[in-house]
């Protein structure tokens, strides 16, 4: 039997804003890989449709080794039937990630000496039963195959347990070696009495669908539960991983209630070059807010009535989309009453110890990452006005220069160096001194 190895899962990021994160993403457990399999996971992406206790979870796949060698690992609230998992559509995930990134909004100021009314512009796991021996030995150990089924290309076992040294034999008896740390990791979650969903590839189906990367995975279950496993993610993990959480709900924003959650800087004017470096931009100024949250906080990216937007950074998902994404109680008098919060969490061990449990709220007050580019009127001004607008250039660019500097921790000097001053200022003699 081959000796697998677990590798760390969950995450980040994102992300995926507008095209300036990686297109990365893994899920709320461990990964199993070969020895030799050298894997890396830099982002997570999941999707939850939740209303009241019903939920539908679906995890994008971020995983980049031989298929041959996935398998996966999470904890769930209840055991599942073969008809509660699904394989779901990964063009779903991008859609939702395109329409609530956060995004760019330029403006073009008018003539001066004839003022013209201008629109903003938006940029925007096989079947059959165990051996008689297994089953004794199962039993021995305290883990219970609750079901054996296939979806898709994957191969599906849900496993109960009774104490974590049992699980952790189990696992390493049908091929998995378990990093250190795990069997104090799983500990609380059968303390909760939560299930283990366990998944491979069928190599055999994989091959004759043709498919060329892992699809994600959708499970739904009813569950007064309302939480998301991170801590089996951290196993192996020796730095910060990224998290996107895209929450769906019929009733306004959701909340994470055991950690803090901030809004991301937004509705601010940058300098215009920041169309070309947008990825870096974000990135930097995502990274300073969290070391300014002292790296324990959840990041607000986006939270928004589904049926429209606001600039729209891509259109809002259509009612099919929305059942595709797993969304279940959209009918004739509900109608696509669909409200989607966006969660940004950069983790680590010591800074995020417990696993995220969520609320649903009734607060449907908008908000999104937002970033403004005004750009200056490149024509004639043969106008008092015309003059007055160029002297107060020089005031707008500076501004928005000491902005982004305070918002990304880059240098201001080389921020001015980027900025077209062109006539409309001089660089002040006191400034080599000052930077």
């Amino acid at each position: 039997m081959k000796i697998l190895r677990i590798l760390l899962s969950l995450l980040l990021s994102l992300i995926v804003v507008v095209g300036f994160a990686p297109q990365a993403w893994a899920f709320c457990g461990f990964y199993v890989a070969k020895a030799n399999t050298k894997l890396y996971n830099q982002a997570s992406q999941v999707v939850i449709a939740r209303d009241r206790d019903r939920t539908i979870l679906t995890m994008a796949n971020d995983y980049q080794g031989d298929v041959k060698d996935f398998a996966l690992v999470v904890p769930v609230p209840v055991v599942l039937t073969e008809e509660q998992v699904h394989v779901g559509d990964p063009k779903i995930i991008q859609r939702l990630d395109n329409f609530s990134a956060p995004r760019l909004v330029e403006y073009f100021d008018s003539d001066p000496c004839a003022p013209i009314f201008e629109d903003a512009i938006s940029l925007p796991m096989r079947r059959g039963g165990a051996a008689l021996r297994e089953r004794v030995q199962e039993e021995a150990l305290g883990v219970t195959v609750e079901e054996r089924f296939s979806v898709g290309e994957y191969d599906i076992v849900i496993l109960s347990a009774r104490e974590s040294n049992g699980l952790e034999t189990w696992l390493r008896r049908n091929g998995y070696r378990i990093p250190r740390g795990a069997n104090r990791l799983l500990k609380p979650y059968i303390r909760q009495n939560l299930k283990f969903f366990v998944a491979k590839v069928n190599l055999q189906e994989f091959e004759e669908a043709g498919y060329q990367n892992l699809r994600p995975l959708m499970m739904a279950y009813e569950s007064p539960k309302f939480m998301l496993p991170i801590r089996l993610g951290m196993i192996n993990s020796t730095k910060e991983q990224d998290l996107i959480v895209y929450i769906l709900s019929p009733k306004g924003q959701a909340e994470i209630t055991n950690y803090r959650t901030v809004q991301v800087p937004s509705n601010t004017e940058l300098p215009v070059f920041v169309k070309d470096e947008f990825a870096d931009f974000y990135q930097a100024m995502f990274q300073k807010s969290y070391e300014q949250e002292r790296k324990k906080v959840a990041f607000l990216e986006y939270a928004w009535d589904m049926s429209w937007c606001d600039p729209c950074a891509d259109n809002p998902l259509t009612p099919e989309e929305l059942k595709k994404a797993g969304v279940f109680w959209l009918n004739s008098s509900r109608g696509t009453n669909v409200f989607i919060t966006r969660l940004h969490v950069r983790y680590s061990r010591d800074k995020f110890p417990a696993d995220l449990m969520f609320q649903e709220t009734s607060n449907r007050q908008n908000f999104q990452g937002r970033y403004v580019l005004r750009h200056p009127y490149q024509g004639e001004m043969n106008c008092r006005a015309g003059q007055e607008y160029q002297k107060s250039l020089n005031k707008r660019f500076e501004q928005e220069a000491k902005t982004l500097a305070k918002l990304t921790g880059w240098k201001i000097r080389d921020i001015r160096k980027k900025i077209n001053f062109t006539q409309h200022q001089s660089d002040a003699w006191w400034r080599s001194v000052w930077d």
